[in-house]
Parts: C-alpha cells; structure tokens; sequence
C-alpha cells in the first residue's frame, strides 16, 4: 500500500517524534462547514500542544495520504460529492481515483500501514438500534480488532445501542477503558450507566497497556474519555431529542451511511445548537489525550 506523508509528518518520522492519526470523516461528512474546519484545526492544534503531530488521513484523487496540507484540508471542508470512506471502501477510491474522508475504521487501517499507534476521534460507529430488525453495525468495531491501533473516544456515538456496542466489542476481543471513568461515556453525555472493567487515570497509565498490547501482538484498543463536563448534555436530554429524531429517521426512509449524520444534524436542530458545541468540545479534548499518550507511549 502506497502512502503519500505530508511534509509535517515526514519530518515527525525523522526526527521520531510521535504521532496521532486524526479522521476526516468528521470534516467531509460530519460536521457543516465552516464548523467542520474549526474541528479539524482545533484536533490539530489539540494534538500539537501536547507534544505529537496530527497525521489527518484522507484519499485525495485515488492517493492515499498521512498528514494533509492547507488546501487539501479545505478541499475536504468545502467539496461536493465526496465519499465517506470506511476500510471496505478504500480499494474503490484508489482504483476510480475519487476523493473522501476516512471514518475509524479506514483511518485504523491506513494508521497502522503507517505505523502509528494512537488514534483520535469523536465517538465510535458501532451497533444500530433496532439492530433486530436491519442487521446494521459498523466496520469500525472488527477494524479496531484487527488494526493494532488505541483509539481515543468519547465512547460511542449515542444515536447506538450503547449496551450492545459495548457487547461485541467485548466479543471481539477489544478491551475498553475508561479514562478517569469507571462507565462508558455517552459521547454528547459523561454517563451512561454502563460500567467499565478496566479504567487508567492518565496517560502514562495509559501508555502502559498500549506498550502492554503491542508487546502481545494483539489488535487494537479504546480509551474512553468522557467529554468536558462544561459542555456535556444530561443523559435524559439526549435521548428524548433522539427518540424524536429517530422516529422522523424512520419516517423519512433513512437509513445506511446516512443515517448517522441524520441522527447527528437533527439532535443539533433539537437542542438548539448545544449538541454541536458539545461535539466540537470532546474532539478538542479526545484529540489533547491522545497527543499526552502518543508522547507518554514515545518515552
């Protein structure tokens, strides 16, 4: 697999400084313009105070690319038409030359080529509800079982069967720890009620199990970092918005890739913006942890 390095990240390799793989999904898909691009800067600049450099992934007509420049990163904010991009999709966008942004589970995949370790992103895809109904479950759970990768989260998204999430997850092998949290967050919420076997409370700990992980040759793992309770919504709150929104989903015949960002723009529409800045709020601060444990794991 042919990876194209930015020049930031070519000089981080040279000079061995630690790197963290960032999605673009959330700039090509996720967020609205110009919102999208002050996430991506915010994660950046996130993962540059703590000591790392950010190594966005992206396929840009059909190149597959580690770290991204100014325009390449505008292109992804502002362009029509691009593919949101998991592994499966990956062989597709290099053979027709097309352009995306790369959700976990492509970002694992071409992180691990690249032989980073750490990975930063919002929440995690994972099972649908109603997941009895239409077998609906995202690849980013058996990427994260295969790729040796530690992806930092702020749980999974909440629009997901939290309970079942966290079930296959455990099925695949993948452990699933708390960052000064003994429960899974809620992505937009702190709790959930779902309790954590395992819990660190910093990087350093942190570092420890993903040298641990490597050491055994085993696949890859998930911090879960609860979002900043400055910006964090009630439990409660959230699933009375999302229940609405899921039932307009229904309504409206939406399903598939575009179910998510669905889910996503109208639990925004409902909470009056507050999902936005809480979204916004817990890349920033997934985006800090995984620059200290990229660092701590360098040591």
């Amino acid at each position: 697999m042919k990876l194209v390095f930015s020049a930031e990240v070519q000089r981080a390799k040279k000079s061995k400084r630690p790197l963290v793989a960032l999605e673009t999904s959330v700039l090509a898909q996720g967020l609205p313009y110009p919102r999208n691009l002050e996430a991506a800067r915010r994660c950046e600049a996130a993962v540059r105070d703590a000591g790392a450099t950010p190594a966005a992934m992206a396929v840009i007509d059909g190149v597959l690319h580690v770290g991204l420049d100014e325009a390449q990163t505008q292109r992804l904010a502002t362009g029509k038409g691009l593919l949101k991009l998991g592994s499966r999709d990956l062989a597709i966008a290099v053979a027709q030359r097309r352009t995306g942004g790369t959700t976990v589970s492509a970002t694992c995949e071409l992180a691990a080529r690249a032989g980073i370790r750490v990975f930063a992103t919002g929440g995690l895809g994972g099972v649908h509800r109603g997941v009895a109904e239409e077998l609906d479950i995202s690849q980013d759970l058996p990427a994260i079982a295969r790729w040796p990768v530690a992806v930092v989260c702020a749980g999974a998204k909440s629009v997901l069967d939290l309970p079942k999430t966290l079930e296959l997850l455990e099925t695949l092998g993948v452990p699933v720890i708390g960052v000064g949290t003994n429960e899974l967050p809620g992505f937009y919420s702190r709790s959930t009620g779902l309790p954590l076997e395992h819990r660190v409370d910093d990087a350093a700990q942190a570092a420890k199990v993903l040298r641990a992980r490597a050491e055994l040759e085993q696949g890859g793992l998930v911090f879960a970092v609860p979002p900043p309770e400055k910006t964090a919504l009630p439990r409660a709150e959230i699933e009375r918005h999302l229940k609405a929104a899921l039932a307009l989903g229904k309504k409206q015949g939406i399903s598939g890739k575009a179910a998510t960002p669905f889910l996503l723009g109208e639990m925004v529409r409902r909470s009056k913006g507050r999902t936005l800045l809480a979204n916004l709020a817990l890349l920033e601060n997934n985006a800090a942890f995984a620059g200290r444990l990229a660092v701590a794991a360098a040591r």
